[in-house]
């Protein structure tokens, strides 16, 4: 018996094969291998085109099936995270009406901000624990006023996953996670945030059916089977956002733990078991996978746009052709903490929620030509995604969090010892690196509606500590690096106002 994982995200395609009892992954496979493109028309946008991840999904689940050469009939349930707050519109027939506007897309934040302020931006926490922001909901009223042509067609709007699990089944479903994702949620009032929808002036009709996280939403049509080389009938039971989805995967459900993760953005996403929200909502609260109204369960999601992107753009532009990131990491070792006064900034890949979505842009500071090198780029460029990491943590701790542990996964910034003892040290918290991956744990929770296993608890009992990074006693030449790009930040920030 096996369980099948996607992980839609905006770099690649990830499809994961578990064997279900034993909890072990058979096979982790990513389509393409280069990073997918983001489209940007005009500075502060960011699109794909949905087809092109569904395209992933059928060439990265066919190339698993031939190499696994595994009965698909075998396959139990499907799970589905996905890239959160992009924008997906259809029409009657379900084809594509436009390009995404994805999570990184900038377009919409003066909308939030505006119906922050007119609808009251106490009204709007208490409701939505948000601003409306750059989310969903307001990248929708921009296609309203800027492409009513597109928007008279559509029929469904969807969040990535919702489009996937359309293109596997048929149908059009969401989740209650998805909803407050994009800020059509009113936790308040436990139903659809017809505020915020009434004053943007978008019928609630457009929004699909509502199914729970772990719940058979659909099963595979012989279209999809075809398509994707899998065989029709298998269910799709369980999609999530890929923050709470990391969140699920690492065991993190309850008040008080807290995953992280370092990919093209940087996350770190706390539970807390009250409505909480920050007053200039620089983190986020969202539904989280177990959340219930009868038992809350909301995920504090602080995020950095500009995080694993930077680095890889220092691979791409500085790096010789072939060097890998372990070999940057290793070079990035030989150079002193601090990088010997070469700090950079990180903000370069639109709107920050931390900096109450200012777009400063990355910013190299005290760069001296007779001292710094190659090296001090690559360890000056982990120390500032990791100092912004830090930064932004503060703010969480203002709501009460303050985690002795961080759990993150095995496949991306935390591999780095620079990065991840960084972190441990200047928030004086131990960091477990869990053997897993956002994929894995989709195919996992895929068998919790599949009836595989009882439990969340159940379903991630297999999961191994891969590392373990503790804080160390003398940190001084830490603080001393953070002190000094903080200061840069906040000088940033104050000029750009």
């Amino acid at each position: 018996m096996y369980l099948l994982g996607y992980d839609i995200g905006s770099s690649s395609i990830k499809v994961a094969l578990v064997e279900a009892s034993s909890g072990e992954t058979v096979k982790l496979m990513q389509h393409p291998k280069s990073e997918l493109t983001i489209i940007a028309n005009h500075a502060d946008w960011a699109e794909q085109h949905p087809e092109t991840w569904w395209n992933s999904v059928c060439q990265a689940t066919k190339e698993l099936l031939q190499e696994t050469q595994i009965d698909p009939s075998k396959i139990n349930g499907i799970g589905i995270a996905y890239q959160m707050h992009g924008l997906v519109c259809i029409d009657e027939n379900q084809a594509v009406l436009r390009p995404s506007i994805i999570w990184c897309d900038s377009r919409a934040v003066s909308i939030g901000n505006k119906a922050f302020s007119e609808i009251g931006e106490e009204k709007c926490l208490n409701h939505f624990l948000n601003s409306p922001g750059n989310f969903t909901a307001s990248k929708l009223k921009w296609v309203k006023e800027n492409e009513p042509e597109i928007y008279s067609q559509i029929d469904k709007i969807m969040l990535p996953g919702d489009y996937i699990a359309m293109k596997l089944t048929g149908n059009t479903r969401t989740t209650v996670s998805g909803l407050s994702e994009g800020i059509f949620w009113d936790f308040k009032e436990n139903k659809l945030a017809e505020i915020l929808l009434n004053h943007y002036g978008i019928s609630v009709n457009l929004l699909p059916e509502i199914t729970g996280t772990f719940e058979d939403s659909g099963k595979l049509t012989e279209k999809a089977a075809q398509e994707t080389g899998l065989v029709a009938g298998i269910p799709i039971t369980y999609r999530a956002g890929d923050q709470p989805n990391n969140a699920l995967s690492l065991g993190v459900f309850n008040p008080n733990e807290v995953a992280a993760t370092g990919g093209t953005s940087g996350v770190i996403y706390g539970i807390v078991d009250q409505p909480k929200y920050d007053l200039q909502s620089r983190i986020n609260p969202f539904a989280h996978v177990n959340h219930t109204s009868d038992n809350p369960r909301l995920g504090l999601l602080l995020c950095i746009n500009g995080a694993g992107i930077q680095y890889a753009w220092l691979k791409n532009q500085m790096a010789e052709s072939g060097t890998s990131f372990v070999e940057m990491g290793e070079m990035a070792n030989t150079i002193p903490i601090g990088s010997d006064g070469l700090r950079i900034i990180p903000f370069g890949n639109g709107a920050e929620r931390i900096l109450c979505n200012e777009n400063p842009g990355a910013q190299i500071n005290n760069l001296q030509f007779n001292r710094h090198k190659q090296a001090h780029f690559y360890r000056a460029g982990l120390e500032g995604i990791a100092f912004s990491f830090v930064y932004g943590f503060q703010i969480l701790k203002d709501l009460g969090l303050n985690p002795k542990v961080i759990k993150v996964g095995n496949d991306n910034l935390f591999k780095s010892n620079i990065f991840s003892q960084t972190i441990a040290n200047l928030l004086n918290c131990e960091i477990e690196v869990v053997k897993t991956t956002g994929a894995v744990g989709a195919a996992k929770a895929s068998g919790i509606g599949a009836g595989v296993y009882q439990n969340l608890e159940e379903a991630m009992t297999h999961n191994e500590n891969e590392n373990r990074f503790l804080p160390e006693k003398e940190i001084t030449s830490y603080q001393e690096a953070y002190e000094a790009w903080e200061k840069d930040l906040i000088k940033l920030v104050t000029t750009k106002e």
